[in-house]
């Protein structure tokens, strides 16, 4: 990214550091340089040094061990926005490699919870689409999709590793109006965790997220397993003025 030719030492610094994250040259969970490692790569003072890893620890993209050093946190996926976007959109535009793996595409009967939120007869056909999220090549959540079965059956001829959003969109001709979603913290499953790189019982956020056309018609039901320490749900709330 652009330096600014002017910016204190400390600051930039923290940007190349922050640069080297995002691109996997330390990834989640490594130990950065030792702070004269940096003392010496950068030609600054260890209190410029220090300037530099606070900034990150203000950004929670690193967590300092008093004794061992400092280390790269997971990257979280914040939503929160108002725009209705997807994975890949949210975090390519903070700057980080995301990638998606499919797990498995199936035409199956939906049970009753699915069948009820795409306002569907009980057991009739969907189509199901399991994929892993990753961030830096680190897994972050597991998303499980259904939907509709004559719009599933367009979805299945594209390659569903990217965001589906825009190919409900732009190849099904279906535009997204809005989502409902709800969010809690579970147990992880044993399934899930070994998917997930996780101990059986850590917690995760179970999020469900149902997406309307914007002609009102549910067309994606979803469950979301997100890593507890790899996603962030933020809201703003407006006090009503009596």
């Amino acid at each position: 990214m652009p330096r600014a030719v002017h910016a204190p030492a400390y600051r930039r610094i923290r940007d190349e550091l922050l640069d080297l994250i995002r691109c996997g040259t330390y990834r989640p969970y490594g130990r950065l340089p030792s702070e004269m490692e940096l003392v010496r790569r950068f030609g600054v003072s260890r209190v410029t040094v220090r300037q530099a890893l606070k900034a990150l620890r203000k950004d929670g993209v690193v967590q300092s061990l008093q004794g061992k050093g400092s280390f790269v946190c997971m990257p979280k996926v914040v939503h929160g926005t108002p725009a209705l976007l997807g994975f890949h959109e949210t975090m390519e535009g903070r700057g980080y490699a995301t990638g998606s793996t499919v797990l498995s595409v199936r035409e199956r009967a939906a049970c009753h919870e699915v069948a009820q939120a795409l306002e569907l007869k009980r057991k009739a056909s969907v189509l199901e689409v399991r994929r892993l999220r990753c961030v830096n090549d680190e897994p972050v959540s597991l998303d499980v999709s259904h939907f509709p079965i004559d719009v599933g059956a367009r979805l299945a001829r594209e390659d569903l590793a990217g965001d589906i959003f825009p190919l409900l969109e732009r190849r099904c001709g279906l535009p997204l109006g809005r989502a409902d979603v709800s969010i809690e913290a579970v147990a992880c499953d044993a399934a899930n965790a070994a998917v997930l790189h996780l101990q059986p019982g850590e917690p995760v956020l179970h999020v469900r997220r149902l997406t309307w056309s914007a002609s009102g018609r549910p067309v994606d039901y979803e469950h979301l397993y997100c890593r507890g320490d790899a996603w962030q749900y933020r809201v703003q709330l407006n006090r009503r003025r009596m």
